[in-house]
């Protein structure tokens, strides 16, 4: 330490020395210093000599004291007070920095960075900024960032207050400043420049000094244009749909702290941007089934507890918003009504971001407190109490009661009466709203019991009747569920284990007898299960506290199906109401660790692990006809689940094979798009978990649904290398083609993989030879052991996808059975065959099915017709219907998904249709099942009876009944009839439906038979659990198929939407315009909708998007329905109808786009931009024909006189007011509507609703339909104000987009440069590109860059040459644009 500082002391002394050389003069010129004249020649030697040293000395030393040289010098000339010294040492200084080779940026920050540099000395303060002044333009472009920072800062030092004295030393410092800041000169890039002055004067922070105060802000306001350029025209005012596939990217992100956008880059944007964001939040919030997004946008992590503060004011501010909406409500809040909605919602928002520390109850109170407490909103204080009380109950044993001191206040503000308040009808469910402060209150009381602690004050005199009700209601023996005070005795001491157990006893009795008496059951007569049918209703649920449910789920499971899973030997099953108890019971998602997160990660895998079959039969029943709204991740793991199964052998469990099969197909068919890219990755390492071992069909059904997603969702567009693991090991699974037909509707990736990897091909003419010589083997064999070895040995083959000639019999058997049937043999069939059919098992015998599959095509198709196709059909009828050896939903499946080509594919459909149609056991099984059911079992409480009743009708064969009637044989094993709760052939049906209707629209010719098929089974679709999803789905990936078919479109919509009729309200989905559509009779029917339509369809969306609900869609339990909210009811039901006009897409899409565009004014003014959001979401949501057509109108913008420059005054075109004319709310506000403003707008609202694979043919169009027309400079503007917002999106998420569309607007600049003599605009460009760099591309495109601006013209260089490093800056000449 004392070393360096003692070189320190030495420079300073040679510096000294070397300085007081300069300036020492002799005794004579003292004496007369005030009569010598001195030269300027004199003065310059005098320097030169002293340089001379000074050079010696600087080059003497190393590098890194030339700092230390530089500040004694400056300290040095601040010693000294002669202003010709000044000036001599500053001119010494000035020659040094050229002569000896100073560099500039040091000698800079030395003289600035001075503590002795103070405006007070004036003198030194100008010499030094007139120094700097000469020496800054050597500065390199970082080092003027730098000094630009220092020379504000020393000017802020400055007082406001000082007078015109110092006028000389602030023009001397703002002369340096505006140098620096001057484009022209361009010592740096302005972006650099602008990124310093936010940096020290944010936009909350008080203005510059005056002295700058103009400087400044004149050159912030010259970037106002490019972050226009960059921001999304009214971003604030565009809205998801939650629940939708487009609405989990990164669009919606805010920052988790401000509640503002994440915007790259310190550009002056305008206020609506940078503003907090509490509309879209609390919209968000205020959905049902939201609380995923909610975390989605602010980037919460569940793992962490992090509490979020503007989370907790959101959810306050909802409550205020729910009590504001009841005091307005007229009379009584009916159930089911959208106030009641919310408050239920928010119930359940409130428990899930409190339970995971996202929230902090106690500081919610005391929110609610002040900003509720002057406020007159009584009307809903008792769903505020209830709200509160759902948190309380179930968290106030475990938390301290300080933390409930709060709610204590409440009792104040919204309880202040001093009579007391009268006991409600116990017979509404709303009572137990009305009791909700009265349960508090006990709650709170015992826990200060239990903590031995006083409360401090008296209960409530307003609550006195309501606690002495409670207390008497508890002392009643006997109380009725016909009313609601077990619900209430629940919720108030659900705390209190001495006091719960009795009113929860009498929920679990309800539904349980312990055997003592016992109902029937489908199927034989030892099926019987405990007596109770009549399930708790959902209205006696949601009178219950969430603790109070939970402890009810707790009962069910731990003491009734637990207990059963381990009691195999029970012959008594659960009671049909418990298990309807239970399913009702998980819909509730503020129950979801014991709910529907225990049913898949706890019971489900505990009675696997047990073998408990007819257990796990009940639940996979319930989870396929009783819930709706489970998580994506939950789903995926019960089929892993499911697939695990086929690794144990369930040898004679018939019913449960089929059951297993029957569940995962559902599943798979029904994830939603947007589920299944993110859950399918998640098995990339292990793709066998996620796929059957064995089950072609199931595997089949897992690739048109991958092929459904990628189109639906656009990420067709992105490589599908991300699946060809799962594609490989599937294919080694079950390896199969797939007809022509089919395989053109898939994207090109699963097109390419396909094509690639053929499976081996059957020769299906052999498979009849095989089989007549299986067949008369059989006959001549008499030996059950050989006929045992012969045919009911299993294949070892997968999938039975390919067989040699030795091991054709393997998977025959049916076929044999098939032409026993044929010759007339019923009556002579060998009773070895029910032994050969048992041994082959349920799992074997899928391959026998899809043989014998094959094998009828291949009959149909040489039968001579007529009689012999009655025969067969009768035939085929019998082993489904008679003989129960195969049933009808497993053969039409495996019928469906075969791969046959042209008339094959025809006449597999023609067996179909006459196997569903022709005979009428199926038809009056699906006319009575219609007849007879809703598919809204939670509104009912007889479904058991119906289903009984309907069973007895149709009763249900799982173990070859008829086959063992007719030969008189036995199983060789007791076969296990499981109880069937909810199931039946029509239900089991309805999935294969779906793919059945699909492999008809792929094959134009039978779109007859599809017609006849859905005007006889239609009516399924009242029970299907995603009608309009399916119809969304359908309609979407078969746009190309059905676009010159609209009849068949309108036969489809109609079927589907008009069997939900009977229970739908009117108007639940189509318009009345598309009905009487649908009812005109005849099939020259046509129709093209008007301008009023489209602005009706629309309007409809946009109401119910921004809350103004409008009846037709009210009164929904979203808990039930296939849409989570409204809005995405709304939006699915407009794309269906969309999608089922008869135009074109492109005709669609245009009169869509002319709702906005061919008459502005006819929109309301104030909402057009939540008109402008709805048809993006609707634009987005649709197939890519519809869309596109956004491309097109950006085109004939492009191509418009208005950015040609072809105005008729010259001089009169939009270059000088570009900003102005597309600046969409500045146009809509002042009535000058731009069709160029309103087609930006429209763009980036469809281009923020789209996800990235939507986004990625912009690349595409950008190259080759924009970039060929692009001229003028207008043009050029334009296309930065399309794409500029959209850039910090492809770097996050698609970084090679960005590239390619900054490479095209390179390409498009070096054009308008040589087509244009004159550039207006190139600063904004010039930033607007320094924003690209800087902010996403950096160097990833230097050679592309730097190509292109090597070939512009040199004010271009001059600017961008900090982007291209190959540019010489001496070479570039200094001239203004």
């Amino acid at each position: 330490m004392s070393c360096t500082i003692m070189t320190t002391s030495t420079l300073e002394n040679q510096v000294q020395e070397i300085l007081n050389d300069a300036l020492r003069t002799t005794s004579i010129e003292e004496a007369f210093c005030g009569f010598i004249l001195h030269s300027p020649e004199d003065d310059r030697n005098k320097v030169l000599c002293c340089i001379d040293s000074f050079n010696r000395f600087w080059k003497s030393l190393p590098s890194e004291s030339h700092e230390h040289v530089l500040e004694s010098y400056v300290a040095y000339l601040h010693r000294q007070k002669s202003y010709q010294r000044i000036k001599l040492l500053c001119d010494m200084l000035l020659m040094a920095a050229e002569k000896v080779g100073i560099p500039a940026r040091s000698l800079c920050e030395a003289l600035l960075s001075s503590p002795s540099l103070d405006y007070k000395s004036s003198e030194l303060w100008c010499k030094t900024f007139q120094m700097v002044d000469r020496i800054i333009g050597n500065v390199d472009y970082k080092g003027c960032r730098d000094l630009l920072k220092v020379i504000l800062e020393k000017i802020e030092l400055i007082p406001i207050s000082v007078n015109v004295s110092a006028s000389k030393q602030l023009d001397a410092a703002v002369r340096v400043l505006a140098k620096i800041l001057d484009r022209n000169t361009c010592l740096l890039p302005s972006y650099f420049a602008v990124n310093e002055l936010k940096k020290l004067f944010p936009d909350d922070k008080p203005n510059t000094h005056w002295a700058v105060g103009e400087l400044v802000t004149n050159f912030i306001d010259t970037f106002r244009p490019t972050a226009r350029m960059v921001s999304i025209t009214g971003r604030p005012s565009l809205l998801p749909v939650v629940g939708h596939f487009n609405a989990t990217h990164n669009s919606w992100k805010l920052d988790p702290v401000t509640l503002m956008f994440p915007l790259k880059g310190l550009l002056p944007y305008d206020k609506e941007q940078t503003q907090r964001q509490t509309n879209l939040l609390r919209y968000v919030l205020e959905q049902p089934y939201s609380r995923d997004m909610v975390r989605t946008i602010l980037g919460l992590n569940i793992q962490q507890k992090q509490r979020c503060l503007v989370l907790e004011e959101m959810l306050v501010d909802l409550v205020s918003v729910a009590m504001e909406r009841t005091e307005q409500t007229e009379g009584t809040i009916e159930l089911g009504s959208p106030t009641d909605a919310l408050w239920q919602h928010l119930s359940s928002q409130l428990i899930f971001f409190v339970l995971f520390n996202f929230a902090s109850f106690p500081h919610m109170v005391m929110s609610l407190n002040k900003k509720l407490s002057n406020r007159s909103l009584t009307k809903g204080r008792d769903h505020l109490s209830w709200v509160l009380l759902q948190y309380i109950s179930g968290s106030i044993k475990k938390n301290p009661l300080s933390d409930f001191f709060p709610i204590l206040k409440l009792f104040d503000i919204f309880f202040p009466e001093k009579e007391p308040l009268p006991v409600p009808d116990v017979s509404h469910p709303q009572c137990t709203h009305r009791l909700a402060m009265a349960c508090i209150w006990i709650h709170l009381s015992r826990k200060a019991q239990s903590d031995k602690v006083s409360l401090q004050r008296p209960a409530p005199p307003s609550l006195k009747l309501h606690l002495e009700f409670l207390q008497q209601s508890y002392n009643c023996s006997n109380l009725p569920l016909t009313d609601y005070r077990i619900a209430m005795l629940c919720n108030a001491y659900s705390t209190s284990t001495d006091m719960f157990s009795w009113p929860m006893g009498v929920l679990v009795d309800s539904i349980y007898s312990s055997g003592q008496t016992t109902v029937p059951m489908p199927g034989p007569n030892i099926c019987v299960a405990s007596g109770p049918t009549t399930p708790l209703s959902m209205s006696l649920l949601d009178s219950l506290t969430v603790h109070a449910k939970m402890s009810l789920i707790h009962h069910i499971v731990g003491k009734n199906i637990i207990p059963a899973i381990h009691h195999k030997q029970s012959s008594i099953a659960l009671s049909p109401a418990l298990i309807e108890t239970y399913s009702r019971l998980l819909v509730y998602m503020e129950i979801e660790s014991l709910g529907i997160k225990g049913f898949i990660t706890k019971v489900l895998p505990t009675v696997c692990e047990a073998s408990a079959w007819g257990m796990l039969h009940t639940l996979l029943e319930l989870f396929s006809f009783r819930l709706q709204h489970i998580q994506p991740q939950y789903i995926v793991q019960l089929l892993c689940n499911l697939h695990s199964l086929s690794k144990i052998p369930l040898a004679n469990q018939n019913q449960l094979y089929q059951c297993i099969e029957s569940t995962a197909l559902r599943i798979i068919t029904g994830l939603g798009s947007a589920d299944v890219q993110p859950q399918l990755s998640r098995f990339l390492n292990e793709p066998n978990n996620l796929l059957s071992a064995d089950s072609e069909e199931l595997n089949r059904a897992l690739v048109l649904t991958l092929a459904r997603a990628m189109h639906v969702t656009g990420s067709e567009t992105l490589s599908g290398s991300w699946c060809k693991d799962i594609l490989a090991t599937l294919f080694a699974n079950t390896p199969h083609n797939w007809a022509s037909h089919t395989l053109k509707c898939f994207p090109t990736a699963l097109q390419e993989f396909f094509e690639a990897n053929p499976a081996p091909q059957e020769d299906r003419s052999l498979l009849k030879k095989i089989v007549e010589e299986e067949h008369r083997k059989w006959k001549a064999m008499t030996n059950e052991a050989e006929i045992l070895n012969r045919f009911a040995v299993q294949g070892t083959q997968p999938g039975g996808s390919t067989r040699g000639p030795s091991q054709g019999n393997q998977h025959l058997f049916l076929c044999l059975i098939w032409k026993m049937l044929l010759e007339n043999e019923p009556n002579h069939i060998n009773p070895v065959a029910v032994k050969v059919i048992e041994r082959i098992g349920p799992r074997a015998l899928s391959s026998h099915i899809r043989t014998f599959a094959d094998f009828l095509v291949f009959e149909f198709s040489t039968s001579a017709g007529g009689q012999h196709v009655n025969k067969c059909v009768e035939t085929l009828n019998d082993m489904v219907w008679k003989l129960n050896i195969v049933s009808l939903d497993r053969l039409i499946l495996n019928l469906a998904l075969r791969n046959h080509e042209g008339s094959e594919a025809q006449v597999c459909f023609f067996i179909i249709q006459l196997l569903l149609l022709k005979p009428v056991e199926f038809r009056n099984r699906v006319n009575d099942f219609i007849k007879e059911n809703s598919p809204e079992h939670w509104l009912q409480s007889d479904w058991h009876t119906k289903h009984m009743n309907y069973h007895r009708k149709y009763p249900e064969m799982y173990y070859y009944e008829g086959m063992l009637e007719l030969t008189g044989a036995t199983m060789s094993s007791p076969c296990q009839n499981l109880p069937v709760y909810f199931s039946n052939v029509c239900l089991r049906f309805i999935p294969v439906f779906d793919i059945l209707i699909h492999r008809f629209l792929e094959l134009p010719p039978s779109s007859k038979s599809l017609e006849v098929l859905l005007d006889h089974l239609g009516g399924l679709y009242k029970f299907h659990d995603h009608p309009v999803t399916y119809l969304f789905n359908t309609l979407h990936y078969y746009e190309k198929k059905l676009r010159d078919r609209p009849l068949l479109k309108r036969k489809l919509v109609g079927a589907i939407i008009l069997a939900q009729k009977s229970v739908k309200p009117a108007g639940w989905c189509l318009t009345p315009q598309y009905l009487e559509y649908i009812n005109k009779p005849g099939e020259e029917v046509t129709w093209e909708p008007d301008h009023d339509y489209y602005c009706k369809l629309i309007g409809r969306l946009v109401d119910t998007v921004s809350g103004k609900t409008q009846p037709l869609f009210q009164n929904m339990d979203w808990r039930f329905n296939e849409f989570p909210n409204l809005a995405a009811h709304a939006l699915h039901v407009t794309c269906v109808e969309l999608m089922a006009l008869p135009g074109q897409g492109k005709q669609v899409g245009n009169a869509l786009l002319e709702v906005i565009f061919k008459n502005p004014s006819s929109v309301p003014r104030d909402d057009v931009m939540a008109w402008i959001n709805t048809i993006a979401l609707v634009l987005t949501s649709l197939p890519s024909c519809y869309c596109d057509v956004i491309q097109d109108r950006i085109v004939e913008v492009l191509s418009s006189d208005l950015l040609l420059s072809k105005s008729v005054t010259p001089g009169a075109g939009i270059l000088n007011i570009a900003f102005a004319v597309f600046d969409f709310r500045g146009t809509h506000s002042s009535h000058t509507e731009m069709i160029c403003a309103y087609v930006l707008a429209m763009t980036h609202a469809v281009w923020h609703h789209s996800n990235i694979g939507q986004l990625t043919p912009l690349q595409q169009f950008i190259r080759d339909q924009v970039k060929p027309i692009v001229k003028t400079e207008e043009q050029y503007l334009f296309v930065c104000h399309l794409v500029g917002p959209f850039l910090q999106r492809f770097h996050e998420e698609r970084t090679r987009l960005l590239f390619e569309i900054t490479k095209n607007l390179y390409d498009m600049l070096l054009v308008v440069d040589q087509h244009c003599n004159q550039i207006i605009h190139m600063d904004v460009i010039c930033d607007f590109l320094y924003h690209i760099k800087y902010m996403f591309a950096g160097d990833g495109i230097k050679a592309d860059t730097d190509r292109v601006i090597k070939s512009l013209r040199p004010a271009w260089q001059l600017r961008l040459r900090f982007i291209s490093r190959g540019v010489d800056p001496s070479a570039v000449p200094q001239v203004a644009n």
